[in-house]
């Protein structure tokens, strides 16, 4: 036992790229070995996932073989989500899964800061504001350091050209980390784990779009346009796959070939004058005792055999042998040595697979787990030993050629274990950023696997170590085999039905349900409210017992809030015999081009205790882009129908008290052009069409006539989310029927006021709403009604897909208000 807890310290690698089931050509096994002959980095900064520049990161990373990286400061989590209702830190995770998808495609790596994407921001002051300016700083200086780049590449300046107040805080920070890394007194504590690292230059990618061309002819010049044979692609071919896998943000873009030129302005450092790297050595000449690697990796490629690569397996672990005696501790071979690591295993054309059976494993239950290797080519393999979490084993197995060896073993797992949990999401986030304590974790894009077998082979008589995650694998009759993320799940699941609890004046008790799920058997359930020490003043079960005797078995128990609660947010928990308490449910996001994920969240209820009034009964909701409105429409009372073209009939939309249309409806569905007709008689003869933001951006431009008269969507917002709100005429409908609305409807706003204004002046429209945000003019395209005949139609950038999930209370008023418009008459307003 002692000989395999030496073995499984030695030369431990990660090979999880080449272990996805994902083939690895002899091309491909190529090109990673001419890449060892490569020392040379670039770092790439922006702001967000899609500002990268792929065509520049696959020339740099698959061209000229550099390690490169792209720094995101974010996730992405304030964005807009084209595919679906996911928002906020749920998009981050999709967002981060397209980045790591794009970079499979360009080479190159990712890397995040701890800022989160709270929304667009005009200004680098008000970014400031709200991230913690010395943190994010911190985590740059912290990447530098750990890339070491030779090159840091910042995509947009500092002095705003870039628009986005992040965009321009991402070069702050660029220009601020290049002098910070260097020095030795700047956050100290990072150099228990690395050292201070100066970079030979700076430099600014300029860019031409948007109509702001801030590129000159005497700006550095390069051109990425190029073709490469081995992959047969060009990079502008690669680029295009690459920014295609942003499919939340609607980024697909066609490919380009032939001459592409980048443009660079120097920002700090040496200027380049013929190539990127000027002054920089990116060979093994960089490094002492480097020459007879690099003859060696040489060697290696002359003889490479591309039908049969595994003969340059022993070539490899002979080089292995030279870079661990002939070469001085130092970055460059920490770095060659784990790329060599990695090509180890698809060279020998072994195959080692670590999997289960089970989509699930519950804390304090078992998991079964399959360990499998197959020596495909006929190289020498010998099983040495295996570790799965404590328990492990010595072999002594040769594999023969085409030979599968096999474990199944059951893995208990401790009541404590960590469940699964994105890392920057395991502890509670300040307003503008995540909270991560392990400084080893900033930076990294994902999570390590919840459970990871160590082997221990010998290849051609030399040890190699692997780490392979546990993955859940599964058989799916249309798409075929399957690898999902082990998720560890607690015993228990609870969900309330609905996160948002509205308690209307008046109303002597609300209710709502929660949704215990028990993945293990005989379990009594005992509910209550967290923190609550007198539960009947606030909220009660009863019963609050539940009897779950099978496994997997759902059981629901209704609650009550009393009148006497206070707004606040409460956490539903599970007690079990044994006191245990549980306290989230779990949250899965599935879409064909990203992993599958699953997270946990609170079981959170959020008290709201609203003075509201509706009237109409009826709203069909044309669903856009993806929002949870419909769910805020049914809180309200209403009955909601779902509408699609088919559904567009004279007799079905009369039906209506009111239509909506969902975010970007527009955008999305070319149909609606074909419906305007009949959606303007709708409105002529009584009813009420409100539309909520499109917009003419890239994500796709509006193509079809939406209101009664021609008006133009701009791209305005108010992205102070407290920005002062001014009716234009206090005594319309808008702001009297059913709810009398003032200032207060405005408080506790989150992110933003609105989006994709209305331009102004648009004819036989009335301007109802003026906000500005800070040094800039008033706005007042963010709410415009008309009449037309006997119904109203409603354009509105107001952020309500926001807010009223958000349980804010003052939207659910407005949208109220906004509903009622064709309701006057009835009742006598």
């Amino acid at each position: 036992m002692k000989l395999l807890k030496s073995l499984f310290c030695i030369c431990l690698f990660f090979a999880s790229h080449f272990l996805q089931g994902q083939p690895v050509s002899s091309v491909q096994l190529y090109q990673r070995i001419q890449k060892l002959n490569v020392l040379g980095s670039v770092l790439y900064i922006a702001a967000h996932p899609d500002d990268e520049n792929t065509r520049l990161i696959a020339y740099l990373s698959t061209d000229r073989l550099y390690r490169t990286g792209y720094l995101s400061l974010t996730r992405g989590d304030g964005g807009q989500n084209l595919i679906g209702e996911e928002q906020g830190i749920a998009l981050g995770m999709i967002r981060t899964q397209e980045l790591l998808a794009a970079r499979r495609i360009d080479g190159g790596e990712q890397f995040f800061t701890r800022a989160y994407d709270f929304g667009y921001s005009k200004t680098p002051k008000e970014t400031f504001e709200k991230w913690d300016r010395d943190s994010i700083l911190s985590d740059v200086v912290w990447v530098i350091r750990r890339l070491k780049p030779d090159v840091i590449i910042a995509r947009f300046p500092s002095t705003g050209e870039g628009g986005h107040g992040h965009h321009t805080a991402s070069a702050i920070l660029a220009q601020e980390a290049f002098e910070a890394a260097a020095d030795p007194l700047r956050f100290k504590d990072q150099l228990r784990y690395t050292s201070p690292w100066k970079a030979t230059r700076l430099l600014w990618n300029t860019f031409n779009f948007g109509g702001n061309n801030t590129t000159r002819e005497d700006q550095f010049k390069l051109d990425v346009g190029g073709y490469n044979p081995l992959l047969g692609k060009s990079y502008g071919e690669l680029a295009a796959e690459s920014r295609s896998q942003h499919k939340s943000q609607g980024f697909g873009v066609s490919a380009s070939r032939g001459e592409a030129l980048e443009y660079f302005k120097t920002i700090k450092g040496s200027s380049p004058q013929n190539d990127l790297m000027d002054n920089v050595a990116t060979s093994w000449q960089r490094v002492e005792g480097g020459l007879l690697i690099q003859k060696t990796i040489d060697s290696i490629l002359q003889h490479f055999d591309f039908t049969a690569p595994q003969y340059s397996l022993r070539g490899l672990l002979r080089l292995r042998e030279q870079m661990n005696t002939a070469l001085a501790p130092g970055y460059w071979k920490t770095q060659k040595i784990n790329e060599l690591n990695a090509l180890l295993l698809p060279l020998s054309g072994v195959y080692a697979d670590a999997f289960s059976s089970q989509a699930l494993a519950v804390q304090g239950d078992s998991v079964k787990l399959t360990l499998s290797v197959v020596n495909r080519m006929g190289v020498s393999c010998q099983l040495l030993g295996w570790r799965i979490e404590q328990k492990a084993a010595l072999l002594d197995t040769q594999l023969s050629a085409n030979k599968s060896w096999t474990l199944n073993y059951v893995l208990p797992l401790e009541k404590n274990k960590p469940i699964t949990q994105p890392y920057w999401l395991r502890a509670p986030m300040q307003e503008g950023y995540f909270t991560v304590s392990d400084q080893l974790q900033i930076g990294q894009a994902d999570d390590r696997a919840a459970i990871v077998c160590s082997l221990s082979i010998k290849l051609e008589g030399q040890l190699v170590e692997l780490e392979l995650p546990v993955r859940y694998k599964f058989t799916d009759p249309v798409k075929g085999e399957l690898y999902w993320p082990l998720v560890i799940s607690p015993a228990v699941l609870v969900q309330p039905s609905d996160p948002v609890q509205l308690v209307y004046k008046g109303q002597k008790n609300a209710e709502g349900t929660v949704r215990f799920n028990t993945l293990q058997a005989n379990k009594r359930i005992r509910a209550l409210a967290q923190g609550d020490k007198d539960r009947p003043s606030a909220l009660s079960f009863a019963p609050d017992t539940l009897i779950l005797s099978k496994k997997d078995q759902v059981g629901t128990l209704a609650y009550q809030v009393m009148p006497t609660a206070s707004e606040r947010e409460l956490i539903i928990e599970a007690q079990d015999q044994s006191n245990t308490t549980y306290n989230q449910f779990r949250a899965d996001i599935r879409y064909d081009h990203i992993p599958a994920l699953s997270y946990f969240m609170p079981a959170a209820v959020q008290v709201k205790k609203i003075d509201l009034q509706t009237r109409g009964k009826r709203i069909g909701y044309i669903e856009g882009a993806g929002d949870k409105i419909p769910d805020a429409l049914s809180r309200m009372g209403f009955e909601v129908i779902l509408l699609q073209e088919k559904d567009m009939t004279p007799a079905q939309l009369q039906q209506c008290d009111a239509i909506i249309t969902g975010v970007r409806a527009y955008n999305t569905h070319e149909w609606l052009n074909r419906v305007y007709d009949r959606l303007m008689q709708y409105v002529e003869k009584g009813g009420n069409l409100i539309v909520q933001y499109n917009t003419s951006s890239q994500i796709g431009p509006v193509k079809a006539q939406i209101g009664p008269y021609p008006f133009t969507i701009s791209r305005n917002r108010i992205t102070d989310e407290k920005a002062t709100v001014v009716f234009s005429d206090s005594s319309h409908a808008v702001f009297n029927f059913p709810n009398r609305l003032g200032p207060v409807d405005f408080k506790d706003w989150v992110q933003e006021r609105s989006i994709y204004h209305a331009a102004s002046g648009a004819q036989g429209y009335q301007y109802l709403l003026r906000m500005q945000d800070p040094d800039e003019k008033a706005d007042e395209g963010s709410l415009l009604v008309t009449t037309y005949g006997k119904g109203w139609f409603t354009y509105t950038g107001l952020a309500l897909f926001r807010q009223l999930p958000a349980g804010v209370n003052g939207a659910y008023r407005l949208l109220a208000n906004l509903i009622a418009l064709n309701q006057r008459d009835k009742h006598g307003f």
